[in-house]
């Protein structure tokens, strides 16, 4: 997949099948539109071309936006992107001046001028260009004036999915991870660098990597023990993980940290991946130390359990 930050050095293509969207999360509803886009440019003998944005235009244009929480990080997306076999990735950098692109403009300028577009595909209720003037209707009744064809997925085939990426934080913060992870397609995922922390979990019997996310924004789903996969190094272990701020030890800080089995390496300054796979129970007080090494001997059973198929 060929990767541009920016449209300057961008060669125009010769047929152009495009899209364009935030695409937080990557989702099954995205992947509907990403599976058409491939398969119109191998009809076509044309070149597949996912337009996005950085950052998220709401942290641009919306007054709300403070503390937004993504899916995922612009790292992330880039390999779900390649994934799945598109050709071109333009990532715009999302500007206040961007932003004020009349949808008009933005067609000219951005899809005709700068990339070549033939065919464009576009979710339901998709918009474009400042306040979001340009819709479906408006792109069919000028794209002959344009020059290329636009297809929308159906809203009905969107909405019988019933995904959205609000539906997915939602479940990512209420504790609902299989069903996040269902409308996503794939386990949620954690990604950061192993850090120092008080290594309590050490003087327990559970040491456990400390992780700091690489991205601030990236979302933390609800604060508890999960069951999970880690990713170090392309090798996969089986694990256990507590969010939250550790209160039977009057902690205050909200950490992310991992206890994987059979595994004993340190791993301080290295990169961790964790794929959050169920949701075991609330971050909650014990009343010793002791109660709680005991809860999590039964968290462990319960994630072996889990990975061992008698859950």
């Amino acid at each position: 997949m060929n990767i541009y930050h920016s449209l300057d050095s961008f060669k125009k293509l010769e047929y152009g099948v495009v899209t364009s969207g935030t695409f937080d999360g990557v989702h099954l509803g995205h992947k509907k539109i990403l599976s058409r886009l491939r398969e119109i440019s191998e009809e076509s003998g044309g070149e597949s071309l996912v337009l996005t944005f950085w950052p998220h235009p709401r942290t641009v244009v919306s007054d709300d936006s403070q503390g937004l929480q993504l899916l995922s990080t612009i790292d992330e997306k880039i390999e779900l992107f390649s994934q799945l076999g598109i050709q071109h990735l333009a990532i715009i950098p999302f500007t206040r001046a961007f932003s004020e692109l009349s949808s008009d403009e933005f067609i000219q300028q951005i899809l005709i001028d700068k990339i070549g577009t033939k065919k464009l595909v576009i979710g339901y209720d998709h918009r474009f260009g400042r306040n979001r003037e340009g819709s479906f209707e408006f792109l069919k009744k000028n794209c002959a004036a344009y020059g290329f064809e636009v297809e929308e997925i159906p809203r009905a085939d969107i909405e019988n999915m019933a995904i959205s990426s609000s539906r997915i934080r939602n479940s990512l913060t209420t504790g609902h991870i299989h069903e996040a992870n269902e409308l996503l397609g794939r386990p949620y995922t954690l990604t950061g660098t192993v850090v120092k922390g008080k290594q309590l979990g050490r003087t327990i019997g559970f040491p456990t990597a400390n992780l700091h996310l690489h991205e601030s924004y990236k979302l933390v789903p609800l604060n508890g023990v999960y069951i999970i996969e880690a990713t170090h190094f392309d090798m996969k272990y089986k694990g256990m993980l507590n969010i939250g701020v550790r209160p039977t030890v009057d902690g205050t800080v909200r950490t992310i940290e991992a206890h994987l089995f059979d595994f004993d390496k340190e791993i301080y300054g290295e990169d961790l991946q964790l794929e959050l796979l169920h949701y075991l129970r609330p971050e909650q007080k014990f009343e010793s130390l002791d109660m709680l090494v005991g809860q999590i001997n039964i968290d462990r059973e319960q994630a072996l359990n889990y990975f061992s198929g008698n859950q």
